[in-house]
This record gives C-alpha cells, sequence and structure tokens, in this order.
C-alpha cells in the first residue's frame, strides 16, 4: 500500500517563493526567469514516485502543448538522495530526457524551497498568473494508480486555460494526492501539525 500524502493548500493570493536552483546539467535557474511569462507552472516531483510516474506522460503533454503559450513550467525534486538514491540528480537527468521533459528539473538538495512553498507530497502542484500570485493549487486530475481514471490533466489544463484568458480560476480545487516528500532526518517541516 502506496502513503498518501494531500498537498498543504497553499491560500490561494500567495506570492511565489523566491528559488535559485540548478539543473544536473549545472544550469541555474530561478524564479526571476520566469517574470515574463503569462503564468508559471511549479511541480514538485521525483523519479520514484509512482504517483508522479502515473502522471509523467500528461507533464510532459502539458509542457508540450503550454510552453509554447507563453506559460514557464518548471519541476523540482526535493528528496533526500541519501536515502533514496533513485532520485539523484544524475538520475533526474536520465528520466528528463528519456520522458522528453521541455522544462527544467531541478534538484533542491536543502530542501529550502519545498518549505518555501510548504510542499508536502509529489506531485505537488502551484500555479501562478503573471503577476506571481497564486491562482490554483491542486491535483492534475481525478486519476490515481489503480482507481482506472484515464489521467487528463483536467483540472490542471482548466486553472492554465483561465489564467491565460485573464480569469480566476475555480476556487474548488481538490488536493493533490501522492507520496510525501522524502526529507532529510531533522529536516521535516513543522507545517504538518
Amino acid at each position: 500500500m502506496m502513503a498518501r500524502t494531500p498537498s498543504t493548500m497553499l491560500p490561494l493570493g500567495t506570492l511565489a517563493p523566491d528559488f535559485s536552483l540548478s539543473a544536473p546539467d549545472g544550469v541555474v535557474h530561478s524564479l526571476s526567469n520566469f517574470a515574463d511569462k503569462k503564468a508559471l507552472l511549479l511541480m514538485f516531483i521525483c523519479n520514484h514516485c509512482p504517483f508522479v510516474v502515473h502522471v509523467r506522460a500528461e507533464l510532459v503533454a502539458l509542457g508540450l502543448e503550454y510552453g509554447p503559450k507563453e506559460v514557464g513550467i518548471v519541476a523540482i525534486s526535493s528528496n533526500d538522495v541519501s536515502t533514496h538514491p533513485e532520485d539523484s540528480p544524475e538520475k533526474m537527468a536520465e528520466v528528463a530526457k528519456a520522458a522528453g521533459f521541455t522544462f527544467p528539473y531541478l534538484y533542491d538538495e536543502t530542501q529550502s524551497v519545498a518549505k518555501a512553498y510548504r510542499a508536502a507530497c509529489t506531485p505537488d502542484f502551484y500555479l501562478f498568473d503573471g503577476a506571481m500570485k497564486l491562482a490554483y493549487r491542486g491535483q492534475l486530475d481525478d486519476s490515481r494508480p489503480g482507481n482506472c481514471i484515464p489521467v487528463t490533466g483536467r483540472d490542471m489544463r482548466a486553472a492554465l486555460d483561465a489564467v491565460l484568458a485573464g480569469e480566476t480560476p475555480s476556487d474548488n480545487q481538490i488536493p493533490s494526492l501522492g507520496c510525501n516528500i522524502k526529507w532529510k532526518t531533522g529536516n521535516a517541516p513543522d507545517y504538518f501539525g
């Protein structure tokens, strides 16, 4: 049985916390790299989580479809690689290439970015508007491993389309669900209490 951890549902309207993280190739990406975009989709994912593996092809599809529409897209892995070596930057590079990611896949070694976003699970999704205010946080869609519901990205696509049209996404937002972020010993955040 997989552990099922819901997202914390950061308050809507929250300004995107700053970040500056490296991709496995050493290129550093920061929040400011996306300042000229109409929206920013930030995703906390990892290599091994069955919930992420279940939706990986849809993440690639979102990148291909919405990247050209002035949506900045970035994926971040914050897992402790000492306990989960399959999530190491070297393996991240392999997964990104094999899956066909068209967006940066960054490593949050200190886990400080995950904490700043109050990330709890993989996948955990955050959609910010052009002013970098949180417009949507929640599930990609209703599909989960084993529930036989097709992966469509319905909820995220509706939110993306709303933001791109200058509208506010529905406030009926369902938390994402996935594996918990693998925190380093003694580093688990206090926002689960």
